[in-house]
Protein backbone atom coordinates (compact mmCIF):
# COMPACT_ATOMS: atom_id res chain seq x y z
CA UNK A 1 0.00 0.00 0.00
CA UNK A 2 1.02 3.62 -0.63
CA UNK A 3 0.27 6.46 1.78
CA UNK A 4 0.25 10.17 1.09
CA UNK A 5 -0.75 13.55 2.49
CA UNK A 6 -3.98 14.68 0.81
CA UNK A 7 -7.06 16.85 0.93
CA UNK A 8 -10.09 14.57 0.90
CA UNK A 9 -13.84 14.99 0.52
CA UNK A 10 -16.20 12.73 2.46
CA UNK A 11 -19.66 11.71 1.33
CA UNK A 12 -22.43 14.03 2.49
CA UNK A 13 -25.58 13.11 4.41
CA UNK A 14 -28.48 11.51 2.61
CA UNK A 15 -30.60 14.04 0.76
CA UNK A 16 -33.50 15.46 2.69
CA UNK A 17 -36.45 16.69 0.61
CA UNK A 18 -36.98 19.55 3.05
CA UNK A 19 -33.57 21.08 2.36
CA UNK A 20 -30.92 21.28 -0.30
CA UNK A 21 -27.59 19.44 -0.35
CA UNK A 22 -25.15 20.09 2.49
CA UNK A 23 -21.92 21.55 1.13
CA UNK A 24 -18.77 19.56 1.76
CA UNK A 25 -15.41 20.63 3.08
CA UNK A 26 -11.89 19.46 2.37
CA UNK A 27 -10.10 17.62 5.17
CA UNK A 28 -6.31 17.23 5.39
CA UNK A 29 -5.34 13.68 6.30
CA UNK A 30 -3.27 10.66 5.38
CA UNK A 31 -4.74 8.82 2.41
CA UNK A 32 -3.87 5.25 1.49
CA UNK A 33 -4.16 3.55 -1.89
CA UNK A 34 -3.06 0.29 -3.47
CA UNK A 35 0.32 -0.40 -5.07
CA UNK A 36 0.87 0.26 -8.78
CA UNK A 37 -0.74 -1.93 -11.39
CA UNK A 38 1.35 -2.79 -14.46
CA UNK A 39 -0.19 0.02 -16.55
CA UNK A 40 -0.04 2.71 -13.86
CA UNK A 41 2.42 5.39 -12.80
CA UNK A 42 3.15 6.93 -9.41
CA UNK A 43 3.40 10.71 -9.69
CA UNK A 44 3.93 13.80 -7.58
CA UNK A 45 1.63 16.66 -8.59
CA UNK A 46 3.53 19.92 -9.03
CA UNK A 47 0.88 22.56 -9.69
CA UNK A 48 -2.88 22.07 -9.81
CA UNK A 49 -5.47 24.19 -11.58
CA UNK A 50 -8.71 24.98 -9.78
CA UNK A 51 -11.43 23.77 -12.15
CA UNK A 52 -15.20 24.27 -11.98
CA UNK A 53 -15.79 20.57 -11.29
CA UNK A 54 -14.07 21.04 -7.92
CA UNK A 55 -16.65 23.65 -7.01
CA UNK A 56 -19.46 21.32 -8.15
CA UNK A 57 -18.05 18.52 -6.00
CA UNK A 58 -17.74 20.63 -2.86
CA UNK A 59 -21.18 22.20 -3.22
CA UNK A 60 -22.62 18.75 -4.05
CA UNK A 61 -24.39 20.40 -6.95
CA UNK A 62 -25.80 18.85 -9.06
CA UNK A 63 -24.92 15.61 -7.23
CA UNK A 64 -22.95 14.24 -4.31
CA UNK A 65 -20.26 12.56 -6.37
CA UNK A 66 -18.81 10.67 -3.39
CA UNK A 67 -22.14 8.98 -2.79
CA UNK A 68 -22.58 8.38 -6.50
CA UNK A 69 -19.21 6.62 -6.56
CA UNK A 70 -20.28 4.56 -3.50
CA UNK A 71 -17.10 5.51 -1.66
CA UNK A 72 -16.53 6.89 1.81
CA UNK A 73 -14.11 9.59 0.73
CA UNK A 74 -12.26 10.67 -2.40
CA UNK A 75 -9.33 12.83 -3.50
CA UNK A 76 -10.36 15.44 -6.03
CA UNK A 77 -8.39 17.23 -8.74
CA UNK A 78 -8.00 16.39 -12.43
CA UNK A 79 -6.06 19.32 -13.81
CA UNK A 80 -2.38 19.43 -12.86
CA UNK A 81 1.20 19.06 -13.97
CA UNK A 82 2.67 15.89 -12.48
CA UNK A 83 6.17 14.41 -12.33
CA UNK A 84 6.60 10.67 -12.89
CA UNK A 85 8.18 8.96 -9.87
CA UNK A 86 7.72 5.29 -10.67
CA UNK A 87 6.36 3.16 -13.53
CA UNK A 88 4.39 -0.05 -13.63
CA UNK A 89 6.18 -2.92 -15.36
CA UNK A 90 4.38 -2.54 -18.70
CA UNK A 91 4.84 1.25 -18.99
CA UNK A 92 7.42 1.97 -21.70
CA UNK A 93 6.35 5.37 -23.03
CA UNK A 94 7.34 7.40 -19.97
CA UNK A 95 10.48 7.83 -17.88
CA UNK A 96 10.99 8.74 -14.25
CA UNK A 97 11.28 12.51 -14.04
CA UNK A 98 8.99 13.28 -17.01
CA UNK A 99 6.65 16.22 -16.37
CA UNK A 100 3.19 15.59 -17.79
CA UNK A 101 -0.31 17.00 -17.96
CA UNK A 102 -2.95 14.88 -16.23
CA UNK A 103 -5.93 14.19 -18.48
CA UNK A 104 -9.53 14.09 -17.11
CA UNK A 105 -10.58 10.83 -18.81
CA UNK A 106 -11.96 8.38 -16.27
CA UNK A 107 -13.89 6.38 -18.85
CA UNK A 108 -13.89 7.05 -22.60
CA UNK A 109 -16.49 6.15 -25.20
CA UNK A 110 -15.66 4.53 -28.53
CA UNK A 111 -14.90 7.95 -30.07
CA UNK A 112 -12.50 9.01 -27.33
CA UNK A 113 -14.83 11.38 -25.47
CA UNK A 114 -15.15 11.34 -21.68
CA UNK A 115 -18.13 9.48 -20.26
CA UNK A 116 -16.85 9.62 -16.69
CA UNK A 117 -14.36 12.19 -15.46
CA UNK A 118 -11.16 11.17 -13.69
CA UNK A 119 -11.09 12.20 -10.01
CA UNK A 120 -14.68 13.39 -10.27
CA UNK A 121 -17.41 10.85 -11.06
CA UNK A 122 -15.17 7.95 -12.20
CA UNK A 123 -15.12 5.40 -9.35
CA UNK A 124 -11.77 4.43 -7.90
CA UNK A 125 -9.81 7.31 -9.42
CA UNK A 126 -7.49 9.32 -7.16
CA UNK A 127 -7.02 13.01 -7.85
CA UNK A 128 -4.04 15.33 -7.78
CA UNK A 129 -4.91 17.14 -4.55
CA UNK A 130 -2.32 14.95 -2.84
CA UNK A 131 1.45 14.90 -2.43
CA UNK A 132 1.54 11.65 -4.39
CA UNK A 133 -1.06 9.82 -6.43
CA UNK A 134 -1.32 7.20 -9.13
CA UNK A 135 -3.02 7.06 -12.51
CA UNK A 136 -3.02 5.12 -15.74
CA UNK A 137 0.03 5.88 -17.83
CA UNK A 138 -2.14 6.57 -20.87
CA UNK A 139 -3.94 9.29 -18.93
CA UNK A 140 -1.04 11.75 -19.02
CA UNK A 141 0.51 13.74 -21.86
CA UNK A 142 4.17 14.78 -21.49
CA UNK A 143 5.06 18.44 -21.86
CA UNK A 144 7.14 19.34 -24.93
CA UNK A 145 10.81 18.88 -24.23
CA UNK A 146 12.61 22.20 -23.71
CA UNK A 147 9.34 24.11 -23.92
CA UNK A 148 9.58 27.87 -24.23
CA UNK A 149 6.68 28.20 -21.77
CA UNK A 150 6.97 28.01 -18.00
CA UNK A 151 5.45 25.21 -15.95
CA UNK A 152 2.99 27.66 -14.42
CA UNK A 153 1.72 28.72 -17.84
CA UNK A 154 1.30 25.07 -18.83
CA UNK A 155 -0.79 24.51 -15.69
CA UNK A 156 -3.61 26.47 -17.37
CA UNK A 157 -3.94 23.79 -20.08
CA UNK A 158 -7.31 22.36 -18.98
CA UNK A 159 -9.34 25.38 -19.98
CA UNK A 160 -7.47 25.65 -23.27
CA UNK A 161 -7.94 21.99 -24.20
CA UNK A 162 -11.66 22.32 -23.44
CA UNK A 163 -11.84 25.56 -25.41
CA UNK A 164 -10.19 23.97 -28.45
CA UNK A 165 -12.82 21.27 -28.70
CA UNK A 166 -15.83 23.49 -28.08
CA UNK A 167 -14.67 26.15 -30.52
CA UNK A 168 -13.91 23.59 -33.23
CA UNK A 169 -17.50 22.34 -33.13
CA UNK A 170 -19.12 25.77 -32.76
CA UNK A 171 -17.13 27.28 -35.62
CA UNK A 172 -17.92 24.32 -37.90
CA UNK A 173 -21.64 24.63 -37.12
CA UNK A 174 -21.63 28.35 -37.92
CA UNK A 175 -19.80 27.81 -41.21
CA UNK A 176 -22.16 24.96 -42.14
CA UNK A 177 -24.95 27.53 -42.51
CA UNK A 178 -22.92 30.51 -43.75
CA UNK A 179 -19.98 29.01 -45.68
CA UNK A 180 -19.27 32.16 -47.70
CA UNK A 181 -19.75 34.76 -44.97
CA UNK A 182 -16.85 36.95 -43.90
CA UNK A 183 -16.32 36.45 -40.15
CA UNK A 184 -15.06 40.03 -39.85
CA UNK A 185 -18.69 41.09 -40.06
CA UNK A 186 -19.83 38.87 -37.21
CA UNK A 187 -19.52 39.02 -33.44
CA UNK A 188 -18.44 36.23 -31.10
CA UNK A 189 -19.32 37.12 -27.51
CA UNK A 190 -18.86 35.37 -24.18
CA UNK A 191 -19.61 35.62 -20.51
CA UNK A 192 -16.36 35.80 -18.54
CA UNK A 193 -14.22 32.76 -17.70
CA UNK A 194 -10.90 31.16 -18.57
CA UNK A 195 -12.35 28.76 -21.16
CA UNK A 196 -14.28 31.59 -22.82
CA UNK A 197 -11.13 33.71 -22.89
CA UNK A 198 -9.27 30.91 -24.67
CA UNK A 199 -12.09 30.37 -27.19
CA UNK A 200 -12.27 34.05 -28.03
CA UNK A 201 -8.57 34.00 -28.87
CA UNK A 202 -9.27 31.20 -31.36
CA UNK A 203 -12.24 33.13 -32.76
CA UNK A 204 -10.03 36.18 -33.22
CA UNK A 205 -7.52 34.04 -35.13
CA UNK A 206 -10.33 33.07 -37.50
CA UNK A 207 -11.15 36.71 -38.13
CA UNK A 208 -14.28 37.22 -36.01
CA UNK A 209 -15.01 40.37 -34.05
CA UNK A 210 -14.71 39.28 -30.39
CA UNK A 211 -15.93 40.69 -27.08
CA UNK A 212 -16.22 39.46 -23.49
CA UNK A 213 -17.63 40.56 -20.16
CA UNK A 214 -15.76 41.00 -16.91
CA UNK A 215 -16.69 42.61 -13.62
CA UNK A 216 -13.37 43.94 -12.32
CA UNK A 217 -10.79 46.30 -13.71
CA UNK A 218 -7.92 43.79 -13.70
CA UNK A 219 -9.82 41.32 -15.89
CA UNK A 220 -11.07 44.04 -18.21
CA UNK A 221 -7.47 45.14 -18.73
CA UNK A 222 -6.33 41.56 -19.38
CA UNK A 223 -9.09 41.07 -21.95
CA UNK A 224 -8.17 44.28 -23.76
CA UNK A 225 -4.47 43.34 -23.86
CA UNK A 226 -5.41 40.19 -25.77
CA UNK A 227 -7.17 42.22 -28.46
CA UNK A 228 -10.66 41.30 -27.23
CA UNK A 229 -13.26 44.04 -26.73
CA UNK A 230 -13.88 44.30 -22.96
CA UNK A 231 -17.47 44.83 -21.81
CA UNK A 232 -17.96 45.92 -18.22
CA UNK A 233 -20.46 43.57 -16.57
CA UNK A 234 -21.20 46.26 -14.00
CA UNK A 235 -23.10 48.23 -16.65
CA UNK A 236 -26.02 45.79 -16.36
CA UNK A 237 -25.94 44.64 -12.73
CA UNK A 238 -29.50 43.29 -12.48
CA UNK A 239 -29.37 40.78 -15.32
CA UNK A 240 -30.05 37.69 -13.20
CA UNK A 241 -33.53 36.53 -14.18
CA UNK A 242 -35.96 35.02 -11.68
CA UNK A 243 -39.28 34.22 -13.34
CA UNK A 244 -41.34 34.22 -10.15
CA UNK A 245 -39.94 37.56 -8.95
CA UNK A 246 -40.38 38.99 -12.43
CA UNK A 247 -44.10 38.21 -12.22
CA UNK A 248 -44.71 39.40 -8.67
CA UNK A 249 -42.13 42.08 -7.80
CA UNK A 250 -42.54 45.28 -9.80
CA UNK A 251 -39.32 46.87 -8.54
CA UNK A 252 -37.30 43.80 -9.44
CA UNK A 253 -39.01 43.58 -12.85
CA UNK A 254 -38.14 47.15 -13.78
CA UNK A 255 -34.53 46.76 -12.62
CA UNK A 256 -34.15 43.57 -14.64
CA UNK A 257 -35.70 45.10 -17.78
CA UNK A 258 -33.40 48.11 -17.54
CA UNK A 259 -30.28 45.91 -17.30
CA UNK A 260 -31.45 43.65 -20.11
CA UNK A 261 -32.02 46.65 -22.37
CA UNK A 262 -28.56 48.05 -21.68
CA UNK A 263 -27.10 44.64 -22.49
CA UNK A 264 -29.13 44.35 -25.69
CA UNK A 265 -28.11 47.85 -26.79
CA UNK A 266 -24.45 47.01 -26.12
CA UNK A 267 -24.65 43.87 -28.27
CA UNK A 268 -26.53 45.75 -30.99
CA UNK A 269 -23.72 48.28 -31.21
CA UNK A 270 -20.93 45.69 -31.15
CA UNK A 271 -22.59 43.48 -33.75
CA UNK A 272 -23.72 46.16 -36.16
CA UNK A 273 -27.31 45.16 -35.52
CA UNK A 274 -26.82 41.50 -36.46
CA UNK A 275 -26.82 40.07 -32.93
CA UNK A 276 -24.26 37.57 -31.65
CA UNK A 277 -23.10 35.03 -34.25
CA UNK A 278 -21.59 32.65 -31.68
CA UNK A 279 -22.39 33.15 -28.00
CA UNK A 280 -20.07 31.33 -25.58
CA UNK A 281 -22.22 30.65 -22.53
CA UNK A 282 -20.84 28.43 -19.78
CA UNK A 283 -23.16 29.89 -17.16
CA UNK A 284 -26.74 29.17 -18.22
CA UNK A 285 -29.25 29.58 -15.42
CA UNK A 286 -30.42 33.09 -14.70
CA UNK A 287 -28.45 34.66 -17.57
CA UNK A 288 -29.96 32.44 -20.24
CA UNK A 289 -32.90 34.71 -21.04
CA UNK A 290 -30.58 37.65 -21.78
CA UNK A 291 -28.26 35.38 -23.76
CA UNK A 292 -31.04 34.16 -26.05
CA UNK A 293 -32.38 37.67 -26.60
CA UNK A 294 -29.18 38.83 -28.30
CA UNK A 295 -28.28 35.83 -30.50
CA UNK A 296 -28.86 36.64 -34.16
CA UNK A 297 -30.34 34.55 -36.96
CA UNK A 298 -28.23 31.50 -37.84
CA UNK A 299 -26.50 32.10 -34.51
CA UNK A 300 -24.82 29.50 -32.32
CA UNK A 301 -24.99 29.14 -28.56
CA UNK A 302 -22.01 27.08 -27.43
CA UNK A 303 -21.44 25.72 -23.95
CA UNK A 304 -19.13 23.40 -22.03
CA UNK A 305 -20.57 24.11 -18.59
CA UNK A 306 -23.51 25.09 -16.43
CA UNK A 307 -22.05 27.09 -13.57
CA UNK A 308 -25.24 28.94 -12.62
CA UNK A 309 -27.88 26.44 -13.72
CA UNK A 310 -28.44 23.28 -15.78
CA UNK A 311 -32.14 23.42 -16.58
CA UNK A 312 -32.98 25.71 -19.49
CA UNK A 313 -36.16 26.41 -21.42
CA UNK A 314 -36.48 27.05 -25.16
CA UNK A 315 -39.34 27.80 -27.52
CA UNK A 316 -38.46 25.31 -30.24
CA UNK A 317 -40.41 27.11 -32.97
CA UNK A 318 -38.39 30.30 -32.41
CA UNK A 319 -35.11 28.40 -32.52
CA UNK A 320 -36.11 26.59 -35.72
CA UNK A 321 -37.36 29.68 -37.54
CA UNK A 322 -34.20 31.60 -36.62
CA UNK A 323 -32.01 28.58 -37.50
CA UNK A 324 -30.13 28.84 -34.23
CA UNK A 325 -27.97 25.88 -33.30
CA UNK A 326 -27.16 24.74 -29.78
CA UNK A 327 -23.70 23.21 -29.27
CA UNK A 328 -22.97 21.22 -26.09
CA UNK A 329 -19.54 19.68 -25.56
CA UNK A 330 -17.64 18.30 -22.59
CA UNK A 331 -13.85 18.17 -22.21
CA UNK A 332 -12.24 17.12 -25.53
CA UNK A 333 -11.43 14.10 -27.65
CA UNK A 334 -8.70 11.98 -26.04
CA UNK A 335 -6.90 11.51 -29.37
CA UNK A 336 -6.62 15.28 -29.87
CA UNK A 337 -4.61 15.85 -26.69
CA UNK A 338 -1.14 15.87 -28.25
CA UNK A 339 -2.37 17.94 -31.21
CA UNK A 340 -3.69 20.62 -28.88
CA UNK A 341 -0.49 20.56 -26.81
CA UNK A 342 1.65 21.00 -29.94
CA UNK A 343 -0.57 23.85 -31.18
CA UNK A 344 -0.13 25.61 -27.85
CA UNK A 345 3.63 25.25 -27.99
CA UNK A 346 3.89 26.43 -31.60
CA UNK A 347 1.48 29.38 -31.51
CA UNK A 348 1.69 30.78 -27.97
CA UNK A 349 -2.04 30.09 -27.52
CA UNK A 350 -1.58 29.42 -23.83
CA UNK A 351 -2.60 30.98 -20.55
CA UNK A 352 -0.73 33.94 -19.09
CA UNK A 353 1.70 33.53 -16.22
CA UNK A 354 -0.63 32.84 -13.25
CA UNK A 355 -0.75 35.55 -10.61
CA UNK A 356 -2.84 33.84 -7.91
CA UNK A 357 -0.99 30.81 -6.56
CA UNK A 358 -2.08 29.17 -3.31
CA UNK A 359 0.14 26.89 -1.24
CA UNK A 360 -0.99 23.33 -0.56
CA UNK A 361 -1.82 24.30 3.03
CA UNK A 362 -4.18 26.96 1.71
CA UNK A 363 -6.28 24.87 -0.69
CA UNK A 364 -9.46 25.37 1.43
CA UNK A 365 -8.89 29.13 1.24
CA UNK A 366 -8.75 28.84 -2.54
CA UNK A 367 -11.97 26.82 -2.52
CA UNK A 368 -13.74 29.49 -0.46
CA UNK A 369 -12.41 32.37 -2.52
CA UNK A 370 -13.53 30.69 -5.75
CA UNK A 371 -17.01 29.97 -4.37
CA UNK A 372 -17.40 33.54 -3.12
CA UNK A 373 -16.25 35.06 -6.43
CA UNK A 374 -13.15 36.63 -4.89
CA UNK A 375 -10.63 35.17 -7.35
CA UNK A 376 -9.36 37.88 -9.67
CA UNK A 377 -7.46 35.64 -12.08
CA UNK A 378 -8.99 33.43 -14.74
CA UNK A 379 -6.46 30.77 -13.81
CA UNK A 380 -6.14 30.18 -10.04
CA UNK A 381 -3.39 27.69 -9.22
CA UNK A 382 -2.44 25.67 -6.15
CA UNK A 383 1.09 24.48 -5.47
CA UNK A 384 1.49 20.86 -4.36
CA UNK A 385 5.17 19.94 -4.84
CA UNK A 386 6.25 22.80 -7.10
CA UNK A 387 9.10 25.16 -6.24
Amino acid sequence: MITTDAWVLYAGPELDKTRGPVAGELRRETFTFSDLENDEILVEPLYGSWEANLDHALSRNPIDIVRQRREEKIVLGNGALVRVLERGRSVKSLREGDVCMAMPFGKRDENGFAELVYAYDAPGTIGVMARRTKMRADNVVPLPSNSRHSLLRWTTYGRYFTAWDNWKVASACWRAQLPYANPENYLVFGWGGGTTLAELQLAKREGFRVAMTASNDARLKEIAELGIIPVDRRLFPNLSFDEQRYKTDAEYREAYKASEQIFADTIDELSGGKGVAIFLDNLGGALYRATMRVIGRTGIIATVGWKTGMRLWNLRATECINRRLHVHTHAWRYGDSETIRDFQEATDWIGPEPTEIFDFDDVPKLASAYYEGKIKSYFPIYRVNGD
